[in-house]
């Protein structure tokens, strides 16, 4: 789970004033350190196979298993990461999902996110991409 330190540099506000409360997200998530952006991460494997034609659940497992290795390369894991943004080509799939990145996150401290369905994505049979925002120490 979180480190005490990504504790203390992040600050999750998941219910700002006069704004509703939120399912699964964070509303605001603010912090200090260096700021590391992590590309839309797609559902292929080490050798550039794509995993889970047609499987929400497996091609989202395995985005997050790509994302945290980027994250690794940073130095971060995902008690780092303040934003997500989804492009879903169903917005049916956001479920199957979101139980996927549950096994990546501190659900009790759940980072800002943001679902867009698209039309298309880079490659036909991919049903998600993910990109990601994630707060380093400071240098």
């Amino acid at each position: 789970m979180a480190d005490n330190n990504v504790i203390e540099r992040l600050t999750h506000l998941s219910e700002p004033p006069g704004v509703a409360p939120s399912s699964g997200y964070t509303h605001v998530v603010t912090g200090t350190g260096q700021l590391a952006a992590i590309a839309g991460q797609m559902p292929f494997d080490t050798s550039g196979e794509l995993v889970g034609p047609g499987d929400p659940s497996a091609q989202a497992r395995q985005v997050f298993q790509n994302m945290q290795r980027c994250l690794a390369a940073a130095g971060a894991t995902f008690a780092d990461v303040m934003k997500l943004t989804y492009y879903v080509t169903d917005i049916a799939h956001v479920p199957q999902i979101l139980a996927a990145r549950d096994e990546f996150i501190d659900t009790s401290r759940p980072p800002a996110s943001t679902v867009v369905q698209v039309v298309a994505l880079y490659h036909p049979d991919l049903l998600l991409e993910v990109d990601a925002f994630a707060l380093l120490s400071a240098a």
